[in-house]
């Protein structure tokens, strides 16, 4: 089956706002054995999209629309697409219903309600996250029509849950995928590591950085039923564990926090951090995830040094001879975090977040971070990117990575600095 997307919205082609569901809609279509040949977006013009949609059909067996499916003028979509299909629009009883139900209790605006009209016989496809729903369409000659809506939230629930089962039934197999998860972890030695196991076709193994530059492998599968392929997948999946080794931090897990958060669950423990160049974004990704209250309850941003003083306590002699971006300074910060909340583990990170207030001997980019553990503290020193500024976020980023990682490592029984 060849597909196509098709991405509605002025927004994209003004460039104010990003278009991730194309990047999400072509990762979904791999796993389901689906062929995607084009992408395209369009503006917010009826005439235009009319004509990208029948381009579209006439070349692909499934096009996928995003967007302008909500109450607002610009919203054509299933308009156009109605025409399209040759078809008038119909008054969907199950979707108006949901609508009643989602603003019961609040007024109903009557644009509200157009948007439970769907192109006459498709198929409707239930928004459990907003208002808008989608649908599935055959045209005439038997190809299909998806429109799904452009917000990524409502989007990717409704592609998972509803449209890519019914897309499955159409192409005959059944189609499973697994990600290896890695921290600090290169994609391009990750690829090395893997060597000719990426070359395979039945699984395929192949590469990836996801949005926070992790590198993740994904392992494919393909059968006659799901049984078979999971028969066929689940072997590789374990020998790109044993090739990547102990940077593997989970296979389909969320993220590195939720990891984080179970296993500390799973121990009945509890970690407090004290975050300086990171202005708490350990805490807040730690506190992202569901049931992170069982399991953490102190985080402390000391971003100056009186603070470091007055609230963990860091002398003020250590600071004035060794400087708050040092080994000393982290390692004391993370033992008295721990001590003071009385949790079994301390995270302590300190470092010049930049684009100024580096040195040469203390240049921008560099970080200390400190794990305290019951028996011992370790420290991990995080050197510039190679002399290279990523910005403000990337580096944080990595260095609330890192501290986490460090800490799965440890819960995990593995080398907490590698």
């Amino acid at each position: 089956m060849k597909a196509e997307i098709v991405s509605i919205g002025t927004e994209l082609l003004l460039g104010h706002a990003v278009n991730t569901d194309a990047a999400f809609l072509a990762r979904e279509l791999a796993q389901l054995g689906i062929d995607l040949e084009h992408v395209a977006t369009v503006g917010d013009n009826p005439g235009r999209l009319k004509a990208c949609l029948l381009e579209a059909l006439s070349r692909s067996d499934l096009v996928i629309s995003s967007g302008g499916l909500g109450p607002t003028l610009d919203d054509l979509t299933k308009k156009t697409a109605a025409e399209v299909l040759g078809v008038d629009l119909a008054l969907d009883e199950g979707s108006l219903a949901d609508l009643k139900e989602y603003f019961k209790g609040r007024h109903m605006g009557e644009n509200q309600l157009l948007q439970a009209w769907l192109p006459k016989g498709s198929t409707p496809l239930k928004n459990t996250v907003g208002t808008a729903p989608g649908c599935l369409a055959e045209t005439a000659s038997g190809k299909l029509l998806a429109l799904l809506p452009g917000p990524p939230r409502e989007l990717e629930p409704m592609f998972r849950d509803q449209l890519a089962p019914l897309l499955a039934r159409r192409t005959g197999c059944a189609i499973v995928s697994h990600m290896v998860r890695t921290f600090n972890q290169s994609e391009g030695d990750a690829a090395l590591k893997l060597g000719a196991l990426c070359d395979g076709a039945n699984p395929s193994v192949a590469t990836y950085i996801d949005e926070l530059n992790q590198t993740y492998v994904r392992v494919t599968a393909k059968a006659a039923s799901r049984a078979e392929a999971e028969a066929l997948a689940d072997p590789v999946v374990e020998q790109v564990k044993e090739l990547l080794g102990d940077v593997v931090w989970g296979v389909d897990a969320d993220s590195l926090e939720q990891t984080v958060v179970r296993l500390l669950a799973e121990r009945g423990e509890e970690v407090a951090t004290a975050e300086s160049c990171t202005g708490g974004l350990v805490a807040k990704r730690l506190t992202d995830c569901a049931g992170s209250s069982e399991v953490f309850r102190t985080g402390l941003v000391t971003y100056a040094n009186e603070a470091k003083t007055r609230l963990l306590g860091v002398p003020e002699d250590l600071l004035a001879r060794v400087g708050a971006v040092s080994e000393e300074v982290a390692r004391t910060m993370a033992e008295e975090a721990r001590k003071r909340a009385g949790a079994a583990y301390g995270i302590g990170i300190t470092g010049i977040a930049g684009p100024g207030g580096g040195t040469p001997q203390k240049p921008v980019g560099l970080v200390w971070i400190a794990l305290a553990c019951p028996e011992e503290t370790y420290v991990r020193k995080l050197p510039p990117f190679g002399g290279r500024y990523p910005g403000r976020d990337a580096l944080r980023q990595r260095s609330a990575g890192m501290a986490l990682d460090m800490l799965r490592r440890r819960l995990q029984g593995r080398p907490v600095v590698a």
